[in-house]
């Protein structure tokens, strides 16, 4: 028998906490300042704007103060108990109570519902829902009354046909709190700013597309014969044959698409583009941080984790509240990070001998498809190709094994708080991740093919010739390596998301028993039956790691924004109706920006100028091909024959041809040293030139709005004349015309 327990908190209990928790209260009602720059950029040009509708129960703005309830009449509806405090600051109180409340022995840490959680005292402890969120059939306003707030946000934002609306973030603050209202904020703007960035980036790949005629390099091998003999990808004795450059004509147009002169505009475009969402995203959040009343939030003295308290061996004093509370030695978490460290450094060396166990399988099954005349002109890209797939799988499952590994490992470090615990966290995962998803893509991009020698000198690991480029060269192969992760991914956390949800629900169902199904269930059994909602940990991280594909790797693939926008587009809405439809409500929590989080952000867009720089300058033909127009000839004619050297004579049984820049010998030639300066030179121009020009954007545009800046000083005379015991204002507000 499953025994269900309601909870209320009476008004005295309410005005309590509310003053103890800081909460704040109205003072004035004004205008809802919620607006998007695409609705005034509409209105301007007198256009309909098809993404814009009227979403009932609309909260309204208020200018407000911290509560105080000595200072009860100078709020808004301070006499009406019923209605006074907000559904969510109901739930925040009430978990207040839940979390701080002694249940046992306080030595023995015995505090908190999240401790008899942990304990299976209790099996759940959860806000409700509202209510169905399916609205009746032949609803009637009048009749039915109006919707719930669940039933607002399912018919306006969760269901498929909302894809094209604005996201009606008051709506969804005002049901699930600030901290899950900042996220959709944040996700919304990210996917609205990717618009420009898929454009210019599906423009540029036309332009390719259009030009590709123009290609003379593409046209010089397509029209070789068997005038460019080459040598062979392996060793002849093992039975790799010779080819002719010409073999590869189809993959050395393609690249024209990856490797044009409109990448080098779009590489710098997509740099600029990161800063400037960045620089926006502030002024977005401090206008919803002010909007939502987060804007002095702080986790001033944060409680100490349940966990946390529960095995921590003996009390010791706060130094800030004077009251003792449970203590772990700073000398001891210490060691125990210093061994979650070294626990990561294996796991990255782990992902290593995966990514070279790859590179081993492609180099192992080109061979023979290299042998076989069939398939020796496809020989590179099968091998390329299943070799992605291959490593899409590992890195999933390395994923997915590292994930609960470091949650494992940062329980274990004892972090006081919630907010240290998961800033770990995110470090942990993220630093993985990053090496798991990215490192198959740097090796490909910068390491591939620039260490392989030349006939007679080759490098060799484990017996075998270090791989270098082929069909078209390396910056293609990365294009494809990039696709097949970045969209696989996409795909498979779609079908996570999409599949996983209701298996869960169903499971939930299943093991808590059948019942007469014509009885109406009370809410409180209904929520029960839903699966429990997980936060928003794993939908930053997928979020910030697409953001990494986008704009680290985007000078190899310009349509990477592109498959991002299309799969954010669907991304809002599993999200929405994940929330919305089949997980339990969470608690409200306050939170005036998205953390860690965009530090990370910051983070890939500086990396991001570093790699496409180094890209254009050593992976693409771009510097190669604009050195030899300036040397010898701008058509580009006999631009394939200058790039093939001949193999040293003696070192192989017939004489071939292998791209490189080298001299008859082996030696390098003249023009290679030449070039190499002129890289290095374009790496420092170009990332002194778009740091400089991202700094610029930083000083112009102010991270806090001027209309903004009026507003908060307009709510802090408010606030200070409210808290005054004075009635000034009384004759302020009445001046104003408050709504």
């Amino acid at each position: 028998t499953i025994h269900y327990m309601k909870l209320h908190a009476p008004w005295d209990v309410l005005c309590y906490y509310a003053e103890d928790m800081g909460l704040r209260a109205p003072l004035q009602a004004h205008p809802n300042p919620t607006s998007d720059w695409s609705a005034k950029v509409l209105a301007t040009l007198r256009m309909p704007n098809m993404m814009s509708e009227d979403v009932p129960n609309q909260p309204l703005d208020y200018y407000t103060c911290q509560f105080r309830t000595s200072k009860l009449s100078r709020f808004l509806g301070g006499d009406d108990q019923l209605n006074f405090f907000q559904v969510r600051d109901r739930h925040a109180i009430l978990h207040e109570i839940l979390a701080s409340t002694t249940y046992g022995k306080k030595r023995r840490a015995e505090v908190g519902i999240e401790r008899l959680l942990e304990e299976e005292v209790y099996s759940g402890a959860y806000p409700l829902h509202d209510g169905a969120f399916e609205i009746p059939e032949n609803y009637d306003p009048e009749e039915n009354g109006p919707l719930n707030g669940r039933q607002v946000l399912y018919e306006y934002w969760a269901r498929w046909g909302r894809w094209y609306k604005y996201q009606p973030l008051d709506n969804i603050r005002d049901y699930f709190g600030e901290k899950i209202g900042i996220y959709f904020a944040w996700l919304g703007f990210y996917t609205a700013w990717l618009l420009p960035a898929a454009a210019v980036g599906f423009f540029v790949f036309l332009y390719g597309l259009l030009t590709m005629d123009t290609n003379t390099v593409a046209a010089q091998t397509c029209n070789s014969g068997k005038e460019f003999k080459m040598c062979p990808p392996c060793d002849e004795k093992i039975g790799c044959a010779y080819w002719y450059l010409s073999d590869v004509c189809i993959y050395t147009t393609i690249s024209y698409l990856f490797d044009q002169p409109g990448t080098v505009f779009y590489a710098v475009f997509v740099s600029f583009w990161a800063v400037t969402f960045l620089e926006y995203w502030k002024r977005k959040t401090a206008s919803l941080a002010h909007h939502w009343d987060c804007n002095d939030f702080q986790d001033e003295e944060e409680r100490p984790r349940p966990e946390y308290v529960s095995k921590c061996s003996h009390l010791e004093k706060n130094p800030i509240t004077g009251i003792k509370e449970p203590y772990f030695p700073k000398e001891d978490r210490f060691a125990r990070v210093l061994s979650g460290a070294a626990v990561i450094v294996v796991m990255m060396v782990l992902v290593i001998i995966f990514i070279l166990a790859v590179i081993l399988y492609r180099v192992l099954v080109s061979i023979p498809l290299f042998q076989n005349e069939l398939f020796r002109s496809q020989a590179s890209l099968i091998a390329s190709g299943s070799s992605a797939v291959v490593n899409l799988i590992l890195i999933m499952a390395l994923g997915k094994v590292y994930e609960k590994l470091a949650l494992k490992l940062t329980q274990w470090e004892m972090h006081r708080t919630q907010t240290e615990f998961e800033d770990q966290l995110i470090f942990k995962v993220f630093i993985f991740q990053f090496v798991n998803f990215y490192s198959s893509i740097i090796y490909i991009g910068f390491f591939k093919g620039k260490f392989i020698g030349y006939p007679g000198h080759y490098t060799t690991f484990l017996g075998l010739r270090s791989e270098e480029c082929q069909n078209g060269g390396c910056l293609i192969e990365l294009a494809q390596q990039l696709a097949v992760i970045m969209v696989g991914k996409q795909v498979i956390n779609n079908a996570q998301e999409l599949i996983i949800p209701k298996l869960k629900g169903w499971y939930q169902r299943w093991k808590l028993g059948s019942r007469n199904e014509e009885q109406p269930k009370a809410r409180w059994e209904e929520d029960y039956e839903l699966i429990e909602n997980e936060g928003l940990f794993e939908e930053y991280l997928e979020m910030v790691l697409q953001f990494g594909f986008i704009t680290i790797f985007v000078a190899a693939f310009p349509l990477a924004p592109l498959f991002a926008l299309l799969n954010n587009w669907m991304e809002i809405r599993l999200d929405a109706h994940k929330f919305i439809c089949e997980t339990r409500r969470p608690v409200a929590e306050r939170a005036q920006n998205i953390g860690v989080w965009f530090t990370i952000l910051e983070a890939l867009a500086q990396l991001a100028v570093i790699s496409n720089a180094f890209l254009i300058a050593f992976t693409s033909e771009f510097l190669p091909k604009l050195l030899y127009q300036y040397h010898y000839n701008w058509d580009l004619a006999g631009y394939v024959n200058f790039t093939l050297a001949w193999a040293p004579p003696g070192t192989l049984s017939q004489p071939c041809r292998y791209q490189d820049f080298r001299n008859p010998d082996g030696s390098r030639s003249m023009f290679f040293y030449e070039l190499l300066a002129v890289r290095l030179a374009f790496v420092i121009t170009f990332e002194h030139v778009v740091f400089g020009m991202n700094k610029v954007i930083d000083i112009l545009v102010p991270d806090v709005p001027e209309s903004l800046e009026v507003k908060i000083k307009r709510e802090r005379y408010l606030a200070k004349q409210a808290l005054a015991d004075t009635d000034t204002i009384m004759a302020v507000c009445l001046s104003d015309d408050p709504v």
